[in-house]
């Protein structure tokens, strides 16, 4: 195979593939084509040596080239726009995507020459990204909440989310009254102005039928009595004022304002707790679990503090950001998942019986019950997180990428998908290193 055969020597990997990407194939029980369209002689090197790897990888996977000088209706199979040379067509049993060969390399303006450089080479993400789209059965569709200014998700996090083959959809509820039926997940994006009853109840109504939702929320002035009895309604709260942290091994910048959180092993962050990398949340609150919240609701910590953090509870009349009298100790909840299952499990097993004959009889109608309960049983799934620019790309950028890992794990999660498959590009120019203010004072 082309992995004994040719070895990648690359400076930044860019032939190696990933364990995300090997997962991916091996489960694949149908057979998946890739084409690599481009003159003959005219390949792209880096590209037709990732998809030879591609190939190998699985007898599942064919790759062919097609000279769209010697076949030039051969695209129009699949879309009926031109494709440029060097384009990758996916061509699975249930559909085929195109990608095209500028999604392949990420480029930038380098202001210094007043030109367009390559920075990155996406090539796996892209790659495995429609090799999971076109062979799986239902794809998910995420629906964002607008009409409140809410916070627009940046370029980067939404070519995040379409990698992991999730649908992205603008939601109005003023004008749509309820939250569409092909909905697999909401996202209510730190919201700067409150819901009305209307939409509220539209919410409540579609998460009491095993919805699920990613709620962002950050501090402000304002009242918002409508968005926090959704977060009641599911046992959490968001306390107020800010979290400052006090390890200096979990905050950037010098600034404990701009937490490194701890980030908890659970179902939510997959894998995200064992990968040994870092998030970073800006201006965070506490999320709060109530006492009364019902019993059917578990809330599990995804994002904490350490027990050095504060929470300053009136950051506009803050006069320093260290500790002081009154500031309430940690450690303190970030980020949190939230599970209620929907619909009763219990079933009765107790059978009066006259015979051997009516109990074995009695016994497997009770298993049959059990099994249709089980079948309607729904989860509601919730990921509740206290920082409106955790999903900003200035974040995201000091962490190489963190933030939008976490992001697109979590809501894998709640659209029921196995892994996360949102693989990030390879960087062609310098690295950033996440140095917290501890270990840069120590190495400065």
């Amino acid at each position: 195979p082309s992995s004994a055969t040719m070895i990648d020597v690359s400076e930044n990997k860019l032939y190696t593939i990933g364990d995300e990407t090997k997962s991916v194939v091996s489960a694949l029980n149908e057979d998946v084509t890739l084409y690599l369209v481009a003159e003959d002689g005219s390949e792209d090197s880096t590209l037709d040596e990732l998809l030879t790897r591609y190939r190998d990888l699985s007898s599942h996977i064919k790759y062919e080239k097609k000279d769209p000088v010697r076949n030039p209706s051969f695209t129009s199979q699949y879309t009926s726009e031109e494709v440029a040379s060097n384009s990758v067509i996916v061509v699975g049993e249930k559909r085929s995507k195109v990608i095209p060969y500028s999604d392949l390399y990420e480029s930038s303006v380098n202001y210094q020459t007043y030109s367009m450089e390559t920075t990155g080479f996406d090539g796996e993400g892209q790659i495995t990204s429609a090799i999971a789209y076109v062979t799986t059965d239902d794809l998910p569709v995420l629906y964002t909440l607008q009409g409140h200014e809410e916070s627009a998700l940046d370029s980067s996090m939404q070519s995040a989310i379409e990698k992991e083959n999730i649908e992205i959809q603008e939601l109005n509820l003023i004008t749509s009254g309820s939250v569409p039926e092909d909905a697999t997940c909401l996202m209510i994006n730190a919201p700067q102005k409150d819901l009305s009853d209307a939409e509220t109840s539209a919410i409540l109504s579609y998460l009491q039928n095993g919805g699920h939702a990613f709620l962002v929320s950050g501090y402000s002035t304002t009242d918002m009595p409508n968005y926090d009895s959704i977060l009641t309604q599911y046992g959490v709260s968001i306390e107020s004022g800010v979290v400052l942290e006090g390890d200096s091994n979990h905050y950037v910048s010098g600034n404990p304002l701009y937490l490194v959180p701890e980030i908890q092993s659970c179902d939510a962050t997959g894998s995200l707790a064992d990968a040994n990398s870092y998030v970073l949340m800006p201006v965070g609150q506490s999320i709060k679990t109530l006492e009364e919240k019902s019993d059917d609701i578990t809330v599990t910590d995804m994002l904490t503090s350490t027990s050095s953090a504060y929470l300053k509870a009136d950051p506009q009349n803050m006069q320093s950001l260290s500790k002081e009298d009154g500031d309430t100790d940690g450690p303190f909840t970030l980020a949190a998942s939230i599970v209620q299952t929907i619909g009763d499990s219990d079933t009765s097993s107790e059978t009066e019986t006259s015979s051997e004959e009516e109990s074995s009889a009695s016994q497997t109608e009770a298993e049959t019950e059990t099994e249709t309960e089980a079948e309607n049983q729904k989860e509601t799934r919730l990921v509740v997180l206290a920082s409106s620019q955790f999903l900003s790309t200035s974040a995201d950028s000091v962490v190489s990428g963190g933030n939008t890992k976490f992001l697109t794990t979590a809501l894998s999660w709640m659209c029921g998908q196995s892994s996360s498959i949102s693989i990030p590009s390879k960087s062609m120019e310098l690295s950033y290193l996440t140095l917290t203010s501890a270990n840069a004072n120590l190495w400065s």
